[in-house]
This record gives structure tokens, sequence and C-alpha cells, in this order.
């Protein structure tokens, strides 16, 4: 093994030049600073693909630009018509990004209707982006029906995510799907109707993202669209964001997912958009003031109405003795680096569905430094990559000497846990 790199040292190395080992330093102090995250993944791409579909010209700041996701929302939406500027501070392919890969990004929307040539197929890579690919393949509903279609591809890896359930949906509504290779996976072909049926229903899915999909397309349907969701709603939080982000811009539904959230047909005018700092990103740095005590500041995510669930991961915090507060421009954690001892409980947290993944990393560090014993329940709808990072999470917790046991889902049913 190479000799590992300082954290000063890795600091300096270009993207995608991860060592073989770093040194980590043990924390020997409590933690004092201030730190911005990138714009939120999950905010930026809804908020690139209403302004796609806008009338007018759009501007969102502090938006995600220098990911992988945002480089392929952007792509698609320009090869779809839309008009889209990226302006930071490092050049790069045209546009420009800030050393945080943010830009101010500002969009010339199409006006409800993606510019197809009649017959024209538009085919998009979209690498393994999953948000783009199923909020594209329900934006596709809303290409000319003169046109060829939309086909939604991508990597090796996006052909073995399933998309079926969404194409059952737009099939229901009046798409017309169809798939080029394995049924139900990527890639496939999206063919736009002159006239659907208003109304789609969805059970409990695998993905809130197959839900968030037809929300945010929505608006721009003919006649409205009626989205219903009778049953238990899977990564509520991604729904409530969605509504949210939607009711901001103006764009607010009638209704419930219960009995059907409703938006009319209508002409969405530009709008310009400050997209909150991420707060899955600030977890770990919130994580860390708690543990190692002292006072750590998130500038950029909301301590009060934020759309984004990660943000309930504060309250944990406090739930264990830290010290949360903030306003609407940002977020602040104190603690003394004892949570957890002292005789404060330890207890069982189930993280959100889909909305844990630093959660589970944090409690399972909690649960070995403060010596308590600790169960963190996790749901169905952890996929294979947030699955393995639990494993190989208590894989390296292990080799220092906690005891973590995972009981399957089956198992825990069985066991009556």
């Amino acid at each position: 093994m190479s000799t590992p790199v300082s954290l000063a040292d890795l600091a300096t190395l270009a993207a995608g030049a991860m060592p073989e080992a770093v040194a980590i330093p043990l924390v020997h102090r409590p933690l004092h600073g201030t730190v911005r995250p990138p714009g939120s993944k999950s905010l930026t791409n809804r908020a690139l693909l209403l302004a796609a579909l806008a009338n007018g010209t759009s501007v969102l700041r502090g938006a995600l630009a220098d990911a992988d996701d945002a480089r392929v929302m952007v792509r698609a939406l320009r090869q779809l018509g839309a008009d889209i500027r990226l302006r930071g501070g490092v050049a790069g392919d045209g546009d420009s990004v800030d050393a945080a890969g943010n830009a101010e990004i500002t969009v010339r929307g199409v006006g409800g209707r993606w510019k197809l040539r009649p017959g024209e197929i538009v085919s998009l890579d979209l690498h393994n982006a999953g948000t783009a690919t199923r909020f594209l393949a329900a934006a596709a509903l809303l290409a000319p029906p003169e046109s060829g279609g939309v086909r939604i591809d991508g990597n090796a890896r996006r052909r073995q995510r399933p998309i079926g359930d969404l194409a059952e949906a737009l099939r229901a509504i009046g798409a017309e799907v169809q798939f080029e290779s394995a049924d139900g996976y990527p890639p496939m072909l999206v063919r736009a109707s002159s006239r659907y049926t208003g109304e789609v229903n969805f059970g409990r899915t695998s993905s809130s993202q197959f839900v968030s999909a037809l929300m945010l397309a929505a608006p721009f349907m003919p006649d409205g669209l009626t989205v219903r969701q009778p049953g238990p709603v899977t990564s509520a939080s991604y729904i409530r964001m969605t509504a949210g982000l939607m009711a901001q811009l103006g764009l607010t539904a009638t209704g419930d997912a219960a009995s059907g959230m409703h938006w009319d047909a209508t002409s969405m005018r530009g709008f310009t958009y400050n997209v909150e700092a991420d707060a899955s990103g600030a977890s770990y740095f919130l994580a860390a003031g708690a543990l190692c005590g002292g006072e750590v500041v998130i500038r950029g995510v909301p301590a009060q109405g934020s759309l984004q669930g990660d943000t309930a991961f504060a309250q944990v915090i406090a739930r264990f003795g830290g010290t949360v507060q903030g306003d609407q421009t940002h977020m602040v954690v104190r603690s003394d680096g004892q949570l957890g001892r002292g005789g404060r409980p330890g207890g069982q947290t189930p993280p959100e569905p889909r909305n844990a993944k630093a959660s589970v990393r944090f409690w399972l560090k909690e649960g070995m430094v403060s010596k308590a014993q600790l169960k963190v329940s996790a749901t169905m709808t952890f996929n294979g990559e947030d699955r393995d990072m639990v494993r190989t999470t208590t894989w390296e917790f292990r080799a220092v000497g906690t005891t973590t046991v995972e009981v399957p889902a089956e198992a825990k049913k069985r066991l009556g846990t």
C-alpha cells in the first residue's frame, strides 16, 4: 500500500484523483467552523425542469452544476430545446462553475412544449442519472404529438434499473411507451399524444420520483393532471419537496395525495429561484460537530422552512443532547461532544426512506463512541447502492471493534422485531 495522503494534500488533488489511502487524524479538540455545501441536487433538478418548461427566462442561483447528474440534465434539456447558460467562477466546456461546483443558471424555456420536428426522435443518454431518467421520461409527454417521441436511455448500470411502474403510468394516461430491449428497463421510447386521460393513479411505488415526475409535468399537460396515490406514500418527504417547490413558484395543487392532487393546465412564467444548499451533504458536518463538540455553522441550509427532508437530521442530533438553532438562511449545531453519554439514553431511530444515508452512518458511529446500544431501522426503499453503503459502513466499524448486526426485513418480520 502506498503512503497515506494527508487531508491537506487531498484538498489539492484534482477531481477523480482519489489516492489509495488517506490519513485521518484524531480530533482532540472541539470543532469550530462554517461550511456552505453545494446546491441541492434534488432541488436543482426539479427547478431546472420547471425552468426549461416555463415561458420566458428563469434564473437559478446557487444551483448544483459540477456534478454528473446536473450535467446530464442540462445536456438533455438543451436537446429538447431549452437554452441554458451556466455562469460561475471556473471555466469549462463553454460554461462555468464556482469552486463549490455551483453556478447561476439562466434558462430560456420552451413554453410547455419541447422543440421537436415532425417525425423527429430525440435520444437522451442519461448515463446513470436516476432522477433525470424518471423526470424526463414523464416530461416526454410534453413533446409534440406529431414528433417521433423521446428515447430514454443510459449506461449499462442504468439499463439494469427498472422503470416499468412509471411506464405503466404513462400508458394509463395515454402515451405510447415501447421498451427497446428488456421489458420494464431502458432504453424506452415515449411517444406523446394529443389527448390524455387527465388522471393517474399510483399504488405503493418503489420510487417517489415516479410520482414527482408526473407532478412536475402536470401543469403543462393539455388539460392539466390529477395525481392520486391512495396507498402509503413511499419517501413522502421528496413528494412534499416537489409540491413545495411547485407551490413556491406559483404551481399550487388542489386536493391531496389520497384524494388526488390536481394541477390545472397553465402557462408558467420564468422565475428566479435561490437553490438551498444540500442538506444531505450538510449532515456529515453536523454529525462531526455533534460528535466532537464545538459549533458548526451550515450556510444555505435553512433551519426553518426548508424543502429538504434531510434537515430533520438536525432534530435527531437535538434528541441526543445537541443544540440546533438557525433561521431561513443557515443552521448551527452546538455540542459538548458527550452525546448519548452521562445518562442520556440511547434508543431506536427509524430514518425515513431514502432520507437517511448520513443518518445511518451517524447512528452507527454514535453507538460506537457512546457505548450505547442503538437500533437503526431501514426500509424497503433502500436501493442497491444504499444497501451497499450500509453494509460497507458496518464492515468498517466491525474492523475497529464495534459489534453491528444486520437483520434482513423478512427475518425481522419472523422475529417480530
